[in-house]
């Protein structure tokens, strides 16, 4: 629906610029309107799913403990997958993580208690064993994690767990702002959080959190 409606701008641009230049006597594009952009809804994961995907995933070995904090990290805090594999281990403490996000805008997102268990046990059990750079998430042989590689292990840890959705790491992102808003917190809060310049592209996740709240009206009230 993008590609239309830029289409759509670009021939109105041209029949004005036509009709500037005397190329033509009625720019015809006045009558048209602007097609609508449709906004499609991300894919957001119930609780029980996002307990179900986190409680597949083994910590006895490196790959395990790395997977495991990854996926905390990313539930915890709606970062993205490219910010995620891109953070060293000194922006790691236990309130906050530094993230340098689109645009090299650096900001501070809060992490809860169960993504910093993930991580100090990744780190004091497993990190050390493998030498590689100061990235905090690193492949067997010591070299940067990519976003193929943990899209990749989600979906195996996905299928481990029976969930049907298609899931991805930003599914995690959708389903962290999703239950967020859900539980009451500030949609400017939640902005700040997931780094978006604007707060309507925050906003399409209210269209979730009022689905969510006429199910729960349907179900509660004695006379839905």
């Amino acid at each position: 629906s993008s590609s239309i409606y830029r289409s759509f701008v670009a021939i109105k641009v041209l029949f004005r610029f036509l009709k500037k230049e005397n190329a033509i006597k009625k720019d015809i594009t006045l009558y048209l309107d602007l097609p609508k952009i449709w906004q499609f809804l991300p894919s957001v994961m119930t609780y029980q799913e996002v307990d179900s995907l986190l409680n597949q995933i083994k910590t006895e070995d490196f790959v395990g403990a790395r997977d495991k904090a990854i996926l905390e990290l990313l539930y915890a805090t709606g970062i993205r997958v490219s910010e995620c594999c891109s953070l060293k281990i000194l922006d790691v403490n236990d309130d906050f993580i530094k993230v340098m996000g689109k645009g090299k805008k650096q900001r501070l997102v809060p992490i809860g208690k169960k993504a910093i268990e993930a991580i100090d046990h990744y780190l004091l059990n497993f990190r050390n064993e493998v030498k590689g750079l100061d990235y905090l998430f690193i492949s067997k042989g010591g070299k940067k994690i990519n976003r193929v590689t943990i899209y990749n292990r989600i979906k195996l840890y996905a299928k481990g767990a029976n969930i049907k959705k298609n899931i991805s790491p930003h599914t995690l992102r959708h389903s962290f702002a999703t239950h967020l808003l859900e539980n009451g917190a500030d949609l400017r809060l939640i902005q700040d959080m997931l780094g978006h310049a604007d707060i309507s592209t925050t906003d399409r996740y209210t269209h979730i959190s009022k689905a969510h709240l006429k199910r729960a009206f349907e179900s509660f009230h004695p006379r839905p």
